[in-house]
């Protein structure tokens, strides 16, 4: 039985693999067909229009059978005025989405960010049916602006921050290939959406929950056993939040509704998906850099010199390749070709709406769900009283949840001259990458929130790095983006202030996200006054010659 449920799942594990796609950083949409450019409605002309955005390009639903951004067939899909179908680049969205980063007074930017549309199902919460009268033959797909995926969902938008230290490696790494593992472990898993779009009911149903739930309890017990394996130390006793209490247990009764809200214990549930997906890219990442050489300069031994740095741990045993360190047609090596100790945080924002309306609507509810390691943050401004609302906490030694969980493992905690806690040498008590702290517990295993976003409740999102969060407070952050008149100048002036006052400016990196609130971004509260005069000084400070004497 046992070995029959492994082949299962390496099958299961192969085909997405197989099924891979390129990140798609578009959205899909309707517009009208009058707001075509006139050369795109000829077959010599470019395919392009001028609104709403300039670059971008009709969508063929025929080319990609397989795409999230791929509209079904049918009579029903149709919208009911004549439209076009067109994929818009995000990043060149300037009214609905900005993004900057600057490296400050370093000599490399080792900040990398992610924005785009990904492949899993919706997890936004159904709404109630409206009472409003429709007319005949009208349907709710018909009612909307926005674009279906292939599985009938509406499209999940995916942001992403990471803020690499002691090098970029790790955060090109999940720049690259993080929402690759979301998908993965999605498709893997065989998450449903929470929408009800399934076809199976019934016995077939409760079947497919039973064997869906098999395959995920036992894939979280061998990824708990390989961190045990190859680690040892804090993660001999590893239990992750929203994995199963005892991946060898009886699997959990569950209801044949479709509108059943599934429980943290669920394996098959978006945080457990989403905790998979970053553990397996840690643990790849990791095993990746330790099957790698890390030369000694300061050893004139070339017998030395050419033994990995931890030659005697787990983290080396040959008998243990990592699964993406070898080239080949679907992955691309890891890292350069010396060992990397460094590492990266990670702050992921998935949207996802309960009808394809698109999230920046003022009428759309939406769901974000975070995902978060380390000391990046996500903001959200609220529209009644303009306060800056965090998502993420710093996972740093001050932190008491984080402190407790590390004492046992940490040899000790130190303060340095600037005041700051830090373990081992490090500020982040959790990370991707960091291959010699792992034994003490320094682990990417995420941090998990999800917010239901009622329609104009918060005019925007914000995804910040350290660099910005070390100069300029969460309100301070909030109240800028207030006064720019697009996503695209509040990232600018974001980056720019933080990189301005800092006496020794770190890399700023800031997302700047539209939300259905954006136009009333300034009334609620003092709107940008609360913190102009500390802003405002902060710039005369920084503009003085003589406060930067030592």
């Amino acid at each position: 039985m046992r070995s029959s449920l492994w082949r299962n799942v390496g099958q299961i594990e192969r085909r997405s693999i197989q099924q891979r796609r390129q990140f798609h950083d578009y959205f899909v949409t309707h517009i009208p067909s009058s707001s075509l450019h006139p050369d795109s409605r000829s077959a010599a002309g470019p395919n392009h229009h001028k609104l709403p955005r300039d670059q971008s390009t009709p969508h063929n639903t025929t080319s990609e059978a397989r795409s999230p951004t791929s509209l079904p067939s049918g009579p029903s899909a149709a919208p009911q005025r004549d439209t076009t179908v067109v994929r818009i680049p995000l990043k060149s969205a300037k009214h609905h989405f900005g993004a900057r980063s600057s490296r400050g007074s370093r000599h490399y930017n080792e900040d990398k960010y992610q924005a785009g549309t990904i492949g899993i199902p919706a997890f936004a919460q159904r709404q109630p049916i409206s009472l409003s009268r429709r007319e005949p033959g009208q349907t709710n797909e018909q009612e909307s602006q926005g674009a279906r995926t292939a599985g009938g969902d509406s499209q999940v938008f995916y942001f992403g921050v990471f803020d690499g230290h002691g090098g970029e490696e790790c955060s090109i790494f999940l720049q690259d290939r993080l929402h690759t593992y979301v998908e993965e472990a999605a498709q893997t898993f065989g998450i449903q959406s929470s929408l009800g779009n399934g076809s199976t009911e019934g016995h077939e149903r409760e079947q497919s929950l039973i064997d869906r739930q098999k395959s995920g309890i036992e894939l979280q017990r061998r990824l708990v056993e390989s961190w045990k394996e190859t680690v040892g130390g804090y993660f001999k006793r590893f239990r992750p939040e929203y994995f199963t209490g005892d991946q060898r247990s009886s699997i959990p009764q569950r209801s044949t509704s479709s509108t059943t809200t599934e429980s943290p214990e669920d394996p098959t549930s978006l945080e457990a998906v989403l905790t998979y997906a970053y553990l397996h890219a840690d643990l790849d990442f990791t095993k990746a850099q330790a099957q790698k050489h890390s030369p000694s300069p300061s050893s004139d031994d070339p017998v030395l010199d050419d033994r990995p740095l931890n030659g005697d741990d787990l983290l080396s045993h040959p008998s243990r390749p990592a699964s993406q360190n070898l080239t080949n047609a679907l992955r691309a090596p890891i890292g350069g070709k010396t060992r990397f100790r460094g590492g990266s945080t990670a702050s992921v924002a998935l949207i996802s709406t309960p009808t394809p309306m698109p999230f920046w609507q003022p009428s759309s509810p939406s769901t974000i769900t975070v995902a978060h390691v380390g000391d990046t943050r996500i903001l959200l401004c609220r529209v009644n009283d303009g306060e800056a609302v965090s998502l993420t906490n710093n996972h740093h030694p001050s932190l008491p949840s984080e402190a407790t969980r590390l004492r046992r493992y940490a040899a000790a905690f130190v303060t340095d001259s600037f005041g700051e806690e830090r373990v081992a040498g490090l500020a982040n008590t959790r990370a991707f990458g960091d291959i010699s702290s792992k034994r003490i517990g320094v682990s990417a295993e995420p941090e998990i929130t999800t917010v239901q976003l009622a329609a104009s409740q918060y005019s925007f999102m914000t995804l910040v790095s350290d660099g910005v969060t070390g100069s300029l407070s969460d309100q301070e952050i909030v109240d800028i983006i207030k006064e720019a008149k697009t996503p695209d100048q509040a990232s600018a002036d974001v980056t720019n202030l933080a990189v301005e006052i800092s006496p020794d400016a770190d890399n700023a990196t800031c997302l700047v996200v539209r939300l259905g609130g954006w136009e009333r971004r300034s009334e609620g509260g003092v709107g940008s006054m609360g913190t102009k005069e500390m802003r405002d000084y902060k710039r005369r400070d920084a503009e003085d010659p003589r406060s930067r004497r030592t």
